[in-house]
């Protein structure tokens, strides 16, 4: 199986290429990068060390020698590529936020009108362990923002059982990876180092992502007050969300509620006891989850930690190539984290 992976050069296209390098059914991998066009692979980015091949300009012509295509570009940019795989009839992945929401949310949200509609309507929300099997039959497929992959699954069990309140209050932490490959101020090492910074509030951009899919799990709408803040590392997500607790409910019910609903899904590991850390998580497809009560205030913390790299965004493209292609969901992703 060939694939292509556009913005190769990026920190979640990079990841992809890792990904694909050691998957049993790739057997090539192709990588895309206007800046980098040219230039080794391995050169530009020491981790792959062995890549043979060099970025390559991308071409609508190439389609027709790839199987599947994943596009890591910034919003807006990947649109005319899609619309040409879709055409063309090869399965393709947005790991960008272009196939993400409504068209009528794209020129608050992101600045730009969404010129392709068409595309939004055939386009299924990977999510794998929350609807599996759209994305089985899909040939398009959004993947989702790296915070909003851990709030929603963070909250999907008690959405589905109608217990979310009509507005919830989300504070996530990430690494800085998350922001992209390109430097700003934030991220220079004396603006970083030993420094939690708080931003994009009010309007974060994956606040309407994350209302509009909770609302689909809830049956109706969810307002989302979120506070992101970066922390001195580089990877890992960290999501916390209060929900009050229904009357009567215990320890052992709500932790019960939560395995019954991940029963099966094989990057889910509901904790039974403590909270989750982002060590736990790194370099792994696998999300952390605890839903703990706090009896004196009848408040539940509900809690994830993912790789934004992996689960966040690269692996779980892969996930849903897996879905798509009818093979093992977890095939060729890492479950395991390093010990240090």
């Amino acid at each position: 199986m060939q694939v292509g992976v556009l913005g190769a050069s990026g920190y979640a296209g990079s990841e992809l290429v890792r990904l694909l390098l050691q998957h049993p059914a790739v057997t090539g991998v192709r990588c895309f990068s206007r800046a980098s066009a040219g230039l080794p692979v391995a050169a530009s980015l020491p981790g792959l060390a062995g890549y043979p091949g060099a970025f390559e300009a991308w071409e609508d012509g190439l389609l027709e020698e790839l199987d599947v295509l994943f596009t890591a570009l910034p919003a807006g940019e990947a649109l005319p590529i899609l619309k040409a795989a879709h055409a063309a009839g090869v399965r393709a992945i947005d790991v960008g936020s272009d196939l993400r929401l409504a068209a009528a949310e794209y020129p608050r949200w992101y600045g730009y009108d969404h010129p392709e509609p068409a595309l939004l309507d055939e386009a299924v929300y990977g999510l794998p362990e929350l609807w599996p099997e759209a994305v089985r039959a899909a040939r398009l497929v959004a993947n989702p923002g790296c915070y909003p992959t851990a709030v929603l699954l963070a909250l999907a069990p008690l959405a589905r059982e109608g217990l979310l309140p009509a507005q919830i209050q989300v504070t996530a932490t990430s690494g800085h990876s998350g922001a992209g490959r390109t430097p700003r101020p934030a991220s220079h090492l004396p603006a970083a180092l030993e420094n939690v910074q708080p931003y994009g509030f009010p309007g974060h951009r994956h606040v309407p992502e994350m209302e509009r899919y909770l609302g689909r799990l809830a049956g109706r709408p969810v307002q989302v007050a979120f506070l992101p803040q970066l922390v001195p590392a580089s990877r890992g997500i960290l999501a916390t969300i209060w929900v009050p607790a229904p009357a009567g409910w215990t320890q052992a019910q709500l932790t019960e509620l939560y395995r019954a609903f991940y029963q099966g899904a094989p990057f889910i590991r509901v904790l039974e006891e403590g909270l989750p850390q982002t060590a736990w998580v790194r370099g792994t497809n696998r999300a952390d989850l605890a839903a703990v009560l706090d009896p004196p205030t009848g408040q539940i913390a509900c809690t994830a930690a993912i790789d934004n790299l992996v689960k966040g965004a690269a692996g779980q493209a892969v996930q849903n190539m897996n879905l798509m292609l009818g093979l093992e969901e977890d095939l060729g992703l890492p479950r395991y984290a390093p010990a240090a």
